[in-house]
């Protein structure tokens, strides 16, 4: 407790350097695993090609693809880009078969009735299917968020300051204490992103609490009509004896 007294100011500062570098990807995966789950949704014989290939970056290790990154791009080996780049492409693995799967996920009823309608076709991606897809999408979001938070911390190695910090200047300092604060501000962080982001689901996209306030009298209904079934089920048996 005496190492967390002396050093709340570092553990901070460390804190919103944290949450600064994760805003990015995750925010940049979401954009660009958008067009990549439309086209693995819209054509079905590329779809598994795609998905497969996106996916595969997932399987990159970090590692590795700090070190790859900066002679391709040109950037700098110790600089931010290098991290958040690499998170960014571990974002769009994860996020592009959610984008997908919540597509698929839209009432191809509904998207007849916006047709007959006169919704164009990119008119009623933004203005039906992207909507109804919310859901799916903000699950998949969640996922990206809590991944991205933790996968910062390895940036330690190349130089990039974050929670990492606390892990790895705990590890060497032998300070038990200080890796247990990082591991703990991690999720508080990891915490953090996903409880906005269910905020921010429910401010977009009010109709989802309206459905769950809609099925529950429905759901009520059934479990009372199932329990007199069962009462007359029990009365029957009675009688029969």
């Amino acid at each position: 407790m005496t190492w967390v007294l002396n050093n709340l100011g570092l553990i901070f500062e460390l804190t919103l350097v944290h949450i600064r570098l994760s805003i990015l990807p995750i925010v940049l995966g979401f954009i660009i695993a958008i067009p990549l789950g439309w086209l693995a949704y819209r054509y079905r014989l590329t779809r598994g090609l795609i998905l497969t290939l996106v996916g595969l970056l997932y399987t990159i290790p970090s590692l590795a693809l700090f070190v790859i990154l900066p002679p391709l791009l040109g950037i700098g080996f110790l600089s931010e880009a290098n991290v958040i780049i690499a998170l960014t492409i571990y974002a769009v693995a994860i996020m592009a078969r959610s984008v997908a799967d919540a597509l698929a996920s839209v009432d191809p009823d509904v998207r007849q009735a916006a047709t007959a309608v006169g919704y164009s076709h990119w008119g009623r991606f933004w203005g039906v299917d992207f909507p109804l897809a919310g859901p799916v999408l903000l699950a998949g979001l969640r996922v990206v968020a809590v991944s991205t938070v933790s996968l910062l911390t390895v940036g330690i190695v190349v130089g990039v300051q974050s929670l990492g910090y606390l892990f790895t200047n705990g590890f060497q300092r032998g300070i038990v204490e200080q890796v247990l604060v990082g591991v703990v501000m991690v999720v508080i962080v990891a915490l953090l992103f996903d409880g906005l982001l269910v905020v921010l689901g429910r401010w977009l996209m009010p109709w989802t609490l309206l459905s769950r306030t809609q099925r529950r009298p429905a759901d009520d209904v059934q479990r009372s009509e199932t329990s007199a079934e069962a009462f007359d089920r029990g009365v029957q048996n009675a009688e029969a004896r």
